[in-house]
């Protein structure tokens, strides 16, 4: 489903929050759930390196994140888990495209607590409960539903999958035992306490996992969200992506 088609549904998870003048040095980051760990780190070491600088993270789906710079919430940097919310606002010219690069890339696993031998795609119509990021608004949920029609177990699957808001309650599902396991991103199963790495979903059966970040058309003339952004592009953010298991080619 492309996200135009979306669009009505995602909306109705988004929060509409109306935009509000930003204060001096505050910058607002719009991000994939999946960044959360290495965005915290890397705002908190810039911030001690310009004490000027204020952040205000908002972490959710990236369709979630989309939907709400679309109605107006405040947002200097975008950084989606796919490039499709990307275009989306590329085509409402609510990003700079010229500003777009790429921050990172990953890949999608399967990750639980089962006892029963999963190993592959194939083993998983034999799970009672599976964990997926809502396709229409959570790109890992759509990679994952990829995946599962390319395999030729959405038949089999169709009563087994429990939707989660975003790839960390995918996460969070699988750890508590709500579900026998997840789909989620390699760097989020290298954080889990409890569910343990299944399998590597092959990449044959899905596009691969890219993250885009771009600075909305409210940080156009925004010096302090250029520099910002152009500290992710340097060789201290691509070592804290490294540590957290990202892949930066």
């Amino acid at each position: 489903m492309k996200p135009s088609m979306k669009r009505i549904v995602v909306l109705c998870f988004a929060f509409l929050t109306m935009a509000a003048p930003a204060m001096a040095g505050e910058l607002n980051l719009s991000v994939a759930a999946s960044l959360k760990e290495v965005i915290n780190e890397l705002t908190a070491t810039y911030s001690a390196q310009h004490p000027s600088i204020v952040f205000v993270k908002n972490f959710g789906s990236s369709g979630t994140l989309a939907a709400q710079i679309e109605n107006g919430a405040p947002a200097d940097l975008f950084i989606s888990a796919n490039t499709e919310w990307m275009e989306y606002l590329k085509e409402k010219k609510l990003v700079v495209a010229a500003s777009e690069k790429t921050f990172a890339f990953n890949s999608l696993v399967f990750a639980g607590t089962t006892q029963k031998n999963v190993s592959s795609m194939n083993d998983l119509p034999a799970l009672e409960k599976i964990a997926i990021g809502s396709p229409k608004s959570v790109p890992a949920g759509e990679y994952a539903m990829t995946a599962i029609k390319k395999a030729g177990i959405e038949t089999k699957l169709a009563n087994k999958l429990v939707m989660a808001k975003d790839v960390k309650e995918c996460l969070m599902y699988a750890e508590i035992g709500e579900v026998d396991g997840a789909f989620i991103y390699r760097t989020d199963a290298l954080q889990a306490q409890k569910a343990k790495l299944l399998f590597v979903v092959p990449q044959k059966l899905y596009p691969r996992v890219v993250y885009p970040m771009a600075l909305t058309v409210k940080a156009v003339d925004n010096n302090d969200a250029k520099a910002f952004e152009a500290y992710l592009q340097g060789t201290e953010a691509k070592s804290v992506l490294q540590k957290f298991g990202f892949i930066l080619k």
